[in-house]
């Protein structure tokens, strides 16, 4: 004879304290919940509205410079720490959590071209208009000391940027050539060209670190194996590129943005193609820096916005302006992934949020907990028309606005002649050319 009893386990339904959540028992099999997809749905909603409501990414700007900013590095070892250098030869360290300036020094006489600091954080570098390298001491002067450089190389041409080796005592600057330095010496161990007038940027690739690339003033991109006496190959574009950065995470990827409003990443190893062509701006790119993690990578441009490109998506996922922002000269990506710093002719650095509608401080469990159940549902429910129409609307300045109608334009009357010309044509005769091929004139090994 069988007897069938209830069991059930106190610790399923009795709470351990007074002060303890209601343990609620759950089914989740679906057919018992037939409207858990509709609800989420509504919930999805919600949140892509409110991350709209809530995305204010401007956090406070940095003032004191009396030209506008041409470059800006940041800190190899400290998170607090940014260096600026103006168009009068000024180079101004700024802590960022204070949102104000420690030190100033005058480092060149007319622009400061360049800005880097050693790996270790001890030291930075500059280069300018006068010609000339200098070293300085990352600490500020004691009392009643001048403010001197550590060292001062006078070169045969202007400099135009530097980079510094990730792990080396080594240094690259651009001008004229491409040309290697030891910190011990005050003439290159090495110098590349390859028929070129300048060089307009140069960049160590942070993973693989002997290789370095170049952006030219022929239109081309150009790299260069420090183990070896010439450069390696360069690809030539149908417009100049302003500058380049190395993706952290991917050993052979880089990413250039150039003047014809474009930006493209190319795998080293094919330079044939490049491997996306990020569109959006509407005017020439000046400037590029990759986050932390790889996965993206923030653009500077003429057009007086900064743009945040996911790496392998052909348009932007963020686009910040402001009303007072002048042309966008130079972008950075902080070391925590959290911030954006731009500096911009008008002589002011500005501060943004990598992610428009974080929360910024410490937050709760229950917060966190919110935060990420809200990602997931609109991850969920992303390509939904309605929910995907509100994620992506951004407000654009009017000019922005009619430049991207105008530019729509003609690119559709191109598209439209090019599909006449070949419909009343020899067949074959006249090929088909997708858009990563239509930029790329040719590559040099």
């Amino acid at each position: 004879m069988k007897v069938k009893v209830l069991s059930r386990n106190p610790d399923d339904y009795v709470r351990e304290t007074t002060r303890d959540i209601h343990r609620v028992p759950r089914n989740y099999d679906p057919t018992l919940h037939p409207f858990e997809v509709p609800r989420e749905y509504t919930r999805a909603l919600n949140a892509t509205k409110l991350e709209r409501v809530f995305a204010k990414p401007f956090v406070g700007s940095l003032d004191g410079h009396r030209d506008g900013i041409n470059c800006m590095a940041k800190h190899s070892k400290s998170l607090s720490i940014l260096l600026s250098g103006a168009c009068d030869g000024e180079v101004k360290l700024w802590n960022l959590p204070k949102r104000e300036c420690f030190r100033t020094v005058q480092a060149h006489e007319g622009f400061v071209r360049g800005i880097v600091t050693r790996f270790c954080g001890t030291s930075f570098f500059t280069v300018g208009d006068d010609k000339t390298i200098k070293q300085w001491k990352m600490e500020p002067p004691g009392y009643g000391e001048q403010e001197e450089p550590l060292n001062t190389i006078l070169g045969k041409a202007v400099f135009t940027g530097i980079d510094h080796h990730q792990i080396g005592e080594t240094f690259a600057t651009c001008g004229q050539t491409v040309d290697i330095w030891d910190e011990q010496r005050t003439s290159p161990i090495r110098s590349f060209s390859w028929g070129v007038d300048s060089f307009s940027c140069v960049r160590y690739n942070p993973v693989e670190t002997e290789l370095l690339a170049s952006c030219a003033s022929d239109r081309s991109v150009v790299l260069y194996d420090m183990r070896e006496a010439t450069p390696l190959k360069k690809v030539i574009m149908k417009l100049r590129s302003n500058t380049l950065c190395w993706n952290p995470m991917e050993a052979y990827y880089f990413t250039s943005s150039n003047e014809d409003y474009n930006l493209y990443t190319y795998d080293m190893r094919y330079l044939d193609n490049p491997v996306t062509v990020h569109m959006d701006h509407v005017s020439a790119v000046l400037d590029v820096d990759y986050s932390p993690t790889g996965r993206e990578f923030v653009s500077a441009s003429f057009d007086k916005s900064v743009r945040i490109f996911p790496k392998d998506g052909g348009h932007s996922r963020e686009v910040y302006h402001t009303k007072r922002m002048q042309h966008v000269i130079c972008v950075r990506w902080s070391a925590d992934n959290k911030y954006i710093l731009s500096g911009s002719d008008e002589m002011n650095i500005r501060m943004w949020k990598a992610n428009a509608s974080e929360k910024l401080g410490v937050l709760t469990p229950r917060e966190k907990t919110t935060r990420d159940y809200n990602q997931k549902l609109r991850e969920k429910f992303q390509h939904h028309p309605h929910i995907r129409r509100i994620a992506r609307h951004r407000h654009l300045p009017h000019d922005i606005y009619k430049q991207r109608r105008e530019q729509r334009e003609m690119r559709d009357a191109r598209r439209r002649k090019e599909l006449n010309v070949r419909k009343h044509s020899k067949p074959g005769s006249v090929p088909v050319e997708t858009e990563k091929e239509k930029h790329v004139v040719t590559v040099v090994e």
